[in-house]
């Protein structure tokens, strides 16, 4: 078995809010990838005193531990348990009910001698290749459906769109989101490879058009997950002022790369 687990903030003088894990467990019979974007919060705050990076830590700890103990439980119950550890974590001082209390997006793959599931929620993404070749983008695409105009405002989103129904949900305080995920499961013959991104990795075929998700899962193949992350870094240079593919994006976003040959 082959990983590889590259993450890098998009400042260096700001903490990386990403969170990458592989674990395996003790019997040696599969093992568990997860993945969390940080979602940056608004100069308003959050109700909250703890940090994105302080959340991302805590929830993506008990999503690690509880998907590789209990090998058994579906991984939608496994997001929810961690959801609700995490909130317990707070204390008194935080006010979950913030539109923008700490919140992350999860990417995460478990595989054991039978099978392979996943759970995607918002806009990391896994890859799951198959012995063949063929590379499919696992994907919840409901924030990329938004018009942008109903995206123009964070009052505007938090408002309509955040962790509401027919917007966009994130892991934030609320367990119940955690039955919003992507989620499915494929007998373990059918898997070759996984690989998870978040959405700053993610840019060298979202933003950049490097080529396809098949091509990124090859170029990490053949290159490593590091080499993929400097060549977002150096698209990302070069269009730093014209702006023609970043828009008004932020210049670097954290990034992360969890590959697994299985």
């Amino acid at each position: 078995m082959r990983t590889e687990l590259v993450t890098e903030p998009g400042d260096v003088q700001r903490p990386n809010e990403d969170f990458a894990s592989v674990a395996l467990p003790a019997s040696g019979r599969g093992g568990v990838l997860v993945v969390l974007d940080g979602v940056t919060p608004p100069r308003s705050g959050t109700g909250c005193l703890h940090s994105v990076h302080w959340f991302t830590a805590r929830l993506g700890g008990a999503l690690t531990e509880l998907a590789v103990s209990l090998m058994d439980v579906p991984l939608v119950e496994v997001l929810s348990g961690a959801i609700v550890r995490t909130a317990r974590s707070h204390g008194e001082g935080c006010d979950l009910s913030h539109p923008r209390t700490p919140q992350a997006t999860v990417a995460m793959a478990r595989w054991s001698p039978s099978a392979v599931e996943h759970l995607v929620l918002s806009d990391s993404m896994l890859l799951v290749e198959s012995p063949a070749g063929v590379v499919t983008p696992v994907l919840d695409d409901r924030l990329a459906r938004i018009p942008r105009a109903a995206l123009a405002t964070d009052a505007l989103v938090d408002t309509h769109l955040r962790n509401k129904e027919g917007g966009f949900y994130t892991a934030a305080a609320d367990p119940s989101v955690a039955e919003r995920s992507v989620t499915g499961s494929l007998p373990r013959a059918e898997v070759r490879t996984l690989a998870a991104l978040t959405d700053g990795a993610a840019r060298w075929v979202e933003r950049f058009e490097e080529g396809t998700w098949t091509d990124c899962l090859t170029f990490v193949r053949r290159r490593s997950a590091q080499a993929l992350v400097d060549r977002v870094r150096e698209l990302e240079r070069e269009d730093a002022e014209a702006r023609v593919r970043l828009g008004r994006a932020k210049t670097h976003d954290d990034a992360t790369v969890v590959y697994a040959e299985l």
